[in-house]
């Protein structure tokens, strides 16, 4: 049992190889933390029996009104009501404050589709200002349909 950064050791087809305009922040970002390996950017616990658990990114975090708010945390308090299967969580710029708003990008459970989205984005936006705070709510949420 134990947690840590997730690397890997050997390319795939589809692995990111640059970053556009950018080479030298891809070999800072991905390849300078771990010598040899790729880091993910994902955090990632090895149960005794071998199986792996990611435990999100260990990078995101977003300043939203001068407080560090991870963004794995908001995820899992969305991924707690009853109509949601998962969540992603991004900030993203605001004209006066840099970073100061959050996104959130649902996807909803098969018996959830008819939930009406303003009373769902309600009651998620009530759900983290009680569990987190009331900053800490997303401004926006978008209910993405699965294919």
């Amino acid at each position: 049992n134990i947690s840590g950064a997730l690397c890997i050791s050997k390319a795939w087809p589809g692995m990111a190889r640059t970053i556009y305009n950018d080479h030298k922040r891809f070999l800072e970002t991905y390849l300078t933390p771990y010598p040899g390996f790729f880091f993910t950017g994902d955090g990632v616990y090895r149960t005794s029996e071998g199986y792996y658990q990611l435990t999100g990114r260990l990078d995101d975090i977003i300043n939203i009104s001068g407080h560090r708010l991870g963004t794995a945390e908001v995820e899992d308090v969305l991924n707690h009501h009853v109509a949601v299967a998962e969540s992603a969580v991004i900030g993203y710029p605001h004209e006066i404050k840099g970073e100061g708003k959050m996104l959130a990008f649902l996807s909803l459970k098969c018996l959830s589709w008819g939930y009406c989205t303003a009373t769902l984005t309600a009651e998620l936006q009530e759900l983290i200002s009680k569990k987190i705070a009331k900053y800490a709510a997303p401004e926006y949420i978008q209910v993405t349909r699965a294919g």
